[in-house]
């Protein structure tokens, strides 16, 4: 079963284009580590249909944007290894990748940083990867432009200034498949501190998928399972934290929508890279028991929803709603509902 494809973008007024240029002035970040969304969430809005509130969205959400960090030391071809994971040097990355994606085509940017970049997927409680996931889709599905592809090199530089690797971790048992193993993942002890302190409590992962992939289409199907597991699980599951689990299912998502922008080489490690990210939110998150599903008969159609998650305003649900509605069987709406009702509306 593959997942559904999203809906191309219906907005022919520019108005994404107009709220990428009015975003980029703005770091990707505030209060020193707090992700900023509104380029992803504004990108998931004009895709389905919501591209005449964007401006009153990004109003709104005005408050929590704070200006690019001053540059710190410039990031060349002769001293990146040393400035990666440097979060002083936010600014200095989004310029090294403008400048690449200005003199390269932004695939081969892509192509030689995305295996550089993909050990540290946990970077940013994975909104770095989420937003490359974003921009990549854009420029797959749309015509390329400047403000497009600015914006896939402001989530690169993001993503290399916080690039933070997971701890070595030790294989558990294998796991049948993608929602068999996020089961298994056991909970770290501690789950009184931020993302940070719980990824570093991390210790060992069910072994997935429990067969060795081969080929790209092959990577590709398991990471769409990974994406169904985890957005299904969101239902029963996402009263752990509201918040930070639809990161189980939006971080591989991003790495299933930049597939076809990469070399079928790096698919089967994207797909790791995947599980571990996916794995490592569960593990952080995860509550102790599950709740009920939701009941038969209550869960909107897909356009429904979205527009409900729209009027809702929260960052997250929009993007979890979107990645919902790519996968579109009805466990899948029906844990995009869960999130329009479990996480605090902005709007």
């Amino acid at each position: 079963m593959s997942l559904t494809q999203s809906s191309t973008p219906s907005d022919t007024s520019g108005t994404l284009d107009e709220a990428l240029e009015r975003l980029h002035s703005f770091g990707p970040e505030r209060e020193g580590w707090l992700s900023n969304h509104a380029p992803m969430a504004v990108e998931a809005l004009v895709r389905h249909g919501q591209a005449p509130g964007v401006h009153r969205w990004i109003d709104h959400y005005r408050g929590r944007l704070e200006d690019m960090p001053v540059p710190f030391a410039e990031v060349t071809p002769e001293n990146w290894r040393e400035a990666l994971g440097d979060p002083r040097r936010i600014a200095d990355w989004t310029r090294f990748f403008v400048r690449e994606t200005e003199e390269r085509p932004w695939r081969a940017v892509l192509a030689e940083w995305w295996p550089r970049l993909l050990p540290g997927i946990a970077a940013g409680a994975t909104h770095p990867v989420i937003r490359v996931g974003h921009a990549v889709r854009t420029l797959l599905d749309t015509e390329e432009n400047a403000p497009r592809v600015a914006e896939l090199a402001h989530g690169l530089g993001y993503w290399a200034a916080r690039h933070q690797p997971l701890p070595e971790l030790s294989a558990q048992a294998p796991a049948a498949d993608a929602a068999a193993a996020l089961d298994a993942v056991a909970r770290v002890p501690d789950q009184s501190g931020g993302i940070r302190a719980r990824l570093g409590q991390l210790t060992a992962f069910p072994v997935w998928p429990d067969r060795a992939v081969t080929g790209p289409d092959a990577a590709r199907e398991r990471l769409e399972e990974l994406v169904r597991a985890a957005t299904h699980r969101y239902e029963t599951h996402g009263h752990g934290e509201p918040t930070m689990l639809v990161h189980a299912a939006t971080a591989p998502n991003a790495v299933l929508r930049t597939l076809p922008a990469l070399p079928g080489g790096l698919w089967a490690p994207s797909l790791d890279a995947a599980w571990a990210a996916s794995a490592a939110v569960t593990a952080a998150y995860a509550p102790e028991r599950p709740r009920e599903p939701v009941p038969d008969g209550v869960v909107p159609t897909a356009e429904e929803l979205f527009a409900r998650a729209a009027a809702h305003g929260d960052d997250h649900t929009i993007k979890f709603t979107d990645t919902a509605l790519d996968v579109g069987d009805p466990r899948a709406l029906a844990a995009a509902l869960r999130s329009v009702e479990m996480n605090p509306p902005t709007l």
